[in-house]
């Protein structure tokens, strides 16, 4: 029996002591006694150890991309060696297969593995394991890896040995292959603008050789060299330096010769340039007045012409994005994305300037910002300004047919594009479409909207792939030929085709003149990128077209990109006609002083305030429309500005004397609060995983008990998947969380505190991590193994020794139940006043001194009638003698004549004992 608190035992000379010197309390009565050494037992929780018969073998076979093949050739011999040492028909075997995934089957006799296997998460696997095993029985893991896991062990040793389950582990070596790979690679997480810094790139690999590098900033090519490996390891360093603040993705790319594991060769990693508190502005215009008047209030700007340099990388540390009169279809589709995240998540500002290239106009209708602003852009039929004929040309060559991740075609997103544009009509426009490949097939010749929009979408969406490439020429007079016959006067071609399959020029240079001389317009979406081979082609049909040129990699954008291209030709919401303006009293709201507005706008875009957002600036004229607008968005705060702020119908505003004023008051309640002093984050990628701590002083302590935390990731790029995860207090002051992250995805991350934002990121795990190889692994689970009683094993036939197991039962509930009956009938005894009967000491000992002599006096009497028989015994045996004495004349001459007295005496001494 053991003891889990036998410092409870210090208890029993209080209770002695406390009895006698507390007489009242009768602690010496014997169930009193009982119950309180019962009490005591219960406190120090007693257990007893008992074995169990037989052992439990847990084989855990690595399954991961780098061991598989060895493992799929020596599974079967290691089952069948196990199996035939096994001890006795008490021990079991059991497998599980792990990777990215764990997968348990106590019948595994195929070596197959279904799972994902480009990880190796040997710590999920053993904790799925110690899920599984049975208390009431000894165990042991054996596991069967290379060792290099691509995540930490972390604290698995700990519940390992508390657990009594030692782990053991035979290391399993591919064949000597031929390995270059880069083992790190990065610089510091963050520095300031135009601070120099270094990035430090270490090679690995088992020969010696000379391995060219390249090192890749945001996708371009910043340096070059040659590094020599020597005992097989090499060392570089490149430093830069960056003047525009935001987060940038370096990456090293190695290409060595003759390499056997390709996956461990490119390594990213992600820098980010700070600088204070600063506004992101991107706009059309080239000396902006905007930018100029926040600067002279001393906001830090970072201005993009255009999309000129935009990743979501340049969020990063920007306190508020600014879009002034840029068009959706400008603006790549991962920075446009990244802007949802960016406010609700992170806390940013997203302001939205009115102008002809601006919100419904500029394509932002259901598009992913749209959501974001506090207007509407949808426009009321009512209010449409313009109809439109709109043909679309559909490439359904060959390579349309092949699918894309997520298990749809390229012909289906195509069609799905092309099914967004008809809905986007209005009731009053014409549309027309063909299906082309080395012929145009007339989907449905140009009819109005309103009668065809069901049947159209119904069979623009059937649309299915044919062969060969796409007769660009064919398709465009097809669909010119529809267009030349609409009464209406602007008339307009989306042609949708492959940047790499593009056929048939044609005379189209004519053709396009022809179009433009008669109100038509053209526009292109490119599957594929500006560099494919068929691409310059294309642009040069939307040049002469007077249209625009989309570019897009991704089958999955071309719903969204169709919607662009419809929403700015068909649902043109500027109002170019000057408006009158008032005031609704709302300015109050974000501003603590007075606003002498402007009377009269020169032009606004067309919109409608949201619910439950306010509006600080109507129009006067029969929209009564919103110009200027502002709300909340999660964590963030939206601001729309309807009307141009520079460039053409603008000079009004710009003359307006309250310009700067009303300029800087929206830029700082867009850049929101700063964050209370006393809280700090940090962040490091390990493996496969994120580790986040936040760390705060007692100044949080109440806000935090009244509003925990919160962790929100974003995945992708552009943040396209979101999810929240919850803290784990360590200890007073600080939180930590370890997430698992996708490999090779960037991941953006902020903490809520309240109606403050920490945002962090963006971080990647950079390089294939089941490649990296890291012998740190290796010597984590060496540790592992040591600290929970394994060892590694050389000969499998040592896997069944059995551990030093002990099962313990606790006995607390059993003693708590006696110890509730003897207190019942304690007090029941001293509710009743029944006694237990006393005890006569002195009676019981007189009792016993007379039993004694009771029982000496019968030994004795016992004795002498013994003696007595003997005595007689003794007599009967002289007598015999005396009487079988021959008579004097038997008596032989010299012999001795016993007389009568001598006889006599003889008797009377046998009778007496012999004395």
């Amino acid at each position: 029996m053991t003891f889990q608190a036998p410092e409870w035992f210090a208890l029993l000379p209080v209770l002695f002591v406390t009895g006698w010197l507390v007489k009242r309390l009768q602690l010496w009565r014997p169930l009193r006694v009982v119950c309180l050494a019962l009490l005591v037992l219960i406190l120090a929780k007693p257990q007893l150890n008992r074995m169990q018969k037989g052992m439990d073998l847990w084989l855990l076979v690595d399954r991961s991309d780098s061991v598989s093949e060895i493992v799929d050739r020596q599974f079967r011999e290691w089952k069948k060696l196990l199996e035939k040492h096994k001890p006795s028909r008490h021990d079991r075997l059991h497998f599980v297969d792990y990777a990215a995934e764990v997968i348990r089957a106590d019948e595994n006799d195929l070596p197959s593995y279904s799972g994902k296997s480009n990880l190796t998460k040997t710590r999920l696997a053993l904790s799925n394991v110690l899920a599984g095993i049975e208390s009431e029985k000894p165990a042991r893991v054996l596991a069967l890896t290379d060792g290099f896991s691509t995540e930490p062990l972390g604290d698995v040793a700990e519940k390992l040995r508390d657990a009594s389950v030692p782990l053991d582990f035979r290391l399993v070596r591919p064949e000597e292959n031929t390995d270059i790979r880069i083992s790190s690679f990065g610089g510091p997480a963050r520095v300031q603008a135009g601070e120099p810094f270094v990035l430090d790139v270490e090679l690995s690999g088992n020969w010696d050789t000379t391995v060219p590098l390249r090192i890749l900033r945001n996708g371009e090519e910043m340096e070059s060299a040659e590094i020599n490996l020597v005992d097989g390891s090499g060392r570089i360093r490149f430093s830069n330096r960056i003047g525009k603040p935001g987060s940038y993705e370096f990456e090293a790319v190695i290409t060595p010769p003759d390499d056997a594991f390709p996956g461990n060769n490119r390594y990213k990693t992600w820098v980010e340039i700070a600088g204070g508190p600063r506004i992101l502005f991107v706009t059309k215009y080239t000396n902006d007045p905007l930018v100029e008047a926040l600067r002279g209030q001393g906001f830090e700007i970072d201005v993009s012409l255009g999309a000129e340099g935009l990743t979501p990388g340049r969020l990063a540390g920007a306190k508020t994005l600014v879009l002034n009169n840029v068009p959706a279809y400008e603006i790549p589709n991962e920075f446009l994305r990244g802007i949802d995240f960016f406010v609700r998540a992170q806390g940013g500002g997203f302001l939205m300037i009115g102008g002809k290239q601006s919100f419904g106009a500029g394509g932002y209708y259901q598009s992913v910002v749209d959501e974001l602003l506090p207007v509407s852009m949808e426009l009321k039929e009512e209010h449409r300004m313009l109809t439109v004929a709109m043909a679309i040309v559909m490439d359904r060559s060959g390579s349309m047919g092949m699918t894309v991740p997520g298990g749809m075609t390229k012909m289906q997103l195509a069609n799905e594009g092309a099914a967004r544009a008809i809905e986007l009509l209005g009731n009053q426009d014409l549309a027309a479409v063909f299906a082309v490949d080395s012929q145009a097939d007339t989907i449905i010749p140009l009819s109005p909207v309103a009668k065809v929009r069901d049947s159209t979408i119904h069979k623009v969406r059937r649309i299915s792939a044919g062969g060969g490439g796409i007769f660009v020429y064919t398709g465009m007079v097809a669909g010119w030929k529809e267009l030349e016959k609409s009464p209406y006067g602007t008339r307009h071609l989306i042609l949708f085709s492959d940047a790499r399959d593009s056929e048939e020029p044609g005379k189209y240079k004519s053709l396009i003149d022809t179009m433009t001389k008669n109100g038509g317009t053209v526009s292109v979406i490119g599957l594929g990128t500006p560099k494919d081979v068929d691409a310059a082609f294309l642009k040069d049909i939307a040049k002469r077209g007077n249209g625009r040129i989309f570019f897009t990699e991704k089958a999955q954008e071309l719903p969204n990109i169709f919607a662009q291209e419809t929403v700015t030709i068909a649902r043109s919401t500027f109002v170019e006609d000057p408006a009158p303006a008032r005031a609704t009293g709302r300015w109050y709201e974000i501003a603590s002083g007075n606003l002498k507005w402007l009377s009269e706008v020169d032009g606004y875009n067309l919109s409608y305030l949201r619910p439950k957002d306010v509006s600080a600036l109507n129009s006067s004229d029969e929209y009564n429309a919103p110009l200027v607008a502002f709300g909340n968005r999660g964590a963030g705060r939206t601001v729309a500005i309807s009307f141009p702020m520079g460039g053409e119908f603008s000079s009004r505003i710009r003359s307006w004397e309250g310009y700067g004023d009303f300029a800087q008051t929206m830029a700082r309640w867009l850049m929101g609060e700063k964050v209370p002093p006393g809280v700090a984050l940090r962040s490091e990628v390990l493996g496969t995983r994120l580790d986040i701590d936040l760390y705060y002083d007692d100044s949080w302590n109440d806000a935090f008990s009244k509003n925990p935390p919160e962790i929100i990731l974003g995945l992708g790029q552009s943040a396209e998947s979101v999810r929240n995860y919850t803290w784990e207090r360590l200890s007073p002051g600080r939180f930590h969380a370890s997430l698992e992250i996708p490999e090779g995805e960037v991941v953006r991350g902020a903490i809520q505190l309240g109606k403050h934002s920490l945002p962090f990121g963006p971080v990647i795990v950079g390089t294939q991590t089941e490649w990296a190889f890291d012998p740190d692994r290796i010597a984590d689970l060496r540790e592992t193994s040591r600290l929970s009683g394994g060892r590694e094993l050389v000969k499998l036939d040592d896997a069944w020794t059995r551990p030093p197991h002990q099962l313990k039962a606790d006995l607390q509930l059993e003693l708590v139940l006696l110890l509730f009956f003897i207190f019942l009938i304690e007090a029941l005894i001293t509710r009743t006043g029944w006694r237990l009967p006393a005890f006569d000491f002195a009676g019981w000992k007189a009792r016993t001194n007379v039993d004694r002599q009771r029982r000496k006096a019968e030994r004795e009497s016992r004795r002498a009638t013994e003696q007595f028989a003997k005595s007689q015994a003794e007599v009967t045996t002289e007598t015999a003698k005396i009487d079988a004495t021959p008579d004097a004349a038997d008596i032989k001459p010299g012999a001795k004549k016993v007389t009568e007295e001598e006889r006599r005496s003889r008797f009377a001494r046998a009778k007496r004992g012999g004395k």
